[in-house]
């Protein structure tokens, strides 16, 4: 059932769905459903020759999808983003998708329901799994894994500076009592922090790093980026929205390599078509963050930032 968490508000709607629509009869994937912010606007630009498949791992956005569910238009599978591959394959899909959309991270609704919890200012359940049918909690990760192991996730993850002493601190006390509950952890990072940020709580960085850990995220998005290139069929379209560093790192140079040529040496006779025989994407414009009044809106929306590639093929 879904909880009565606030709606959900798509960041950079107007902006990515007007990047993405280039055909109204074309076949578009929404590879992070959430709660349907971005396919319902998706929707309302295309015919009704139209295709619109979804994907999301969280029952959850399943369930929301159900408002969705007489639009033939429309279908969704309860998937992570990462078995892009297989869809393609099992729908007949490669080659054929018109634009593909990737809003990363985790959802609002996500966020605001402490049952799931990924947020350190709500106590609730300490699971941060996207998808709680299946994979180990939070919890279950915390309470057996290894300092060193802790510590490089807080750092890699989270680029947190006191990793090690955060991990040392969890490992410590787990044997008093383990961790259960997001208060538990967020009030123990508190405690043992050294430096407090203003406006940051200490224990927004070690929450990421964990959420990210426990749901594979980073390794979700490469294999659900190098999917979307067999996916698109010739100048289809690629619109990621990203909210945190580690996932922009991601996406800024997975489309510059598939729009970078053959790299010679300098002074080779070698012609343009030889060298961009290689690209499989072109970057559209420069990436596009929120206006002020976006984020006035929805402060949620600061961080976030959205790029674009077209697909190209070469004879």
């Amino acid at each position: 059932m879904i909880t009565t968490s606030p709606q959900h508000v798509s960041v950079l709607l107007e902006e990515s769905i007007n990047a993405l629509v280039t055909d109204t009869a074309g076949t578009y994937i929404d590879a992070t459903f959430g709660r349907g912010g971005h396919t319902r606007a998706l929707l309302e630009k295309l015919g009704n020759d139209a295709q619109v498949i979804a994907l999301d791992q969280d029952p959850q956005a399943i369930e929301a999808a159900k408002t969705l569910q007489d639009d033939p238009r429309f279908d969704i599978i309860h998937t992570p983003f990462s078995n892009l591959q297989q869809v393609l394959e099992q729908r007949q899909l490669t080659g054929k998708v018109t634009g593909i959309l990737f809003d990363l991270g985790v959802s609002s609704p996500q966020l605001d329901d402490a049952e799931r919890g990924f947020s350190f200012m709500r106590d609730g359940p300490l699971d941060m799994r996207m998808d709680t049918t299946r994979g180990e909690t939070a919890a279950e990760w915390l309470n057996r894994a290894e300092k060193d192991e802790i510590s490089w996730v807080l750092k890699e993850y989270g680029e947190e500076r006191f990793a090690r002493k955060i991990a040392s601190a969890i490992v410590m006390d787990r044997e008093k009592e383990p961790f259960v509950r997001t208060k538990q952890l967020a009030d123990m990072i508190a405690r043992v922090s050294p430096v407090k940020e203003k406006h940051k709580h200490p224990a927004t960085r070690t929450f990421q790093a964990i959420r990210i850990h426990v749901n594979k995220e980073l390794e979700q998005i490469e294999q659900a980026l190098e999917a979307s290139l067999s996916a698109l069929k010739q100048d289809g379209l690629l619109v990621v929205i990203s909210f945190h560093s580690l996932e922009d790192r991601l996406v800024k140079r997975f489309i510059r390599k598939h729009s970078e040529g053959k790299q010679v040496p300098a002074g080779l006779p070698v012609t343009d078509a030889e060298i961009n025989k290689d690209k499989s994407l072109e970057k559209v414009g420069k990436a596009i963050k929120p206006g002020k009044h976006e984020v006035s809106l929805n402060p949620r929306a600061r961080s976030s930032v959205l790029r674009i590639a077209r697909r190209v093929y070469h004879d």
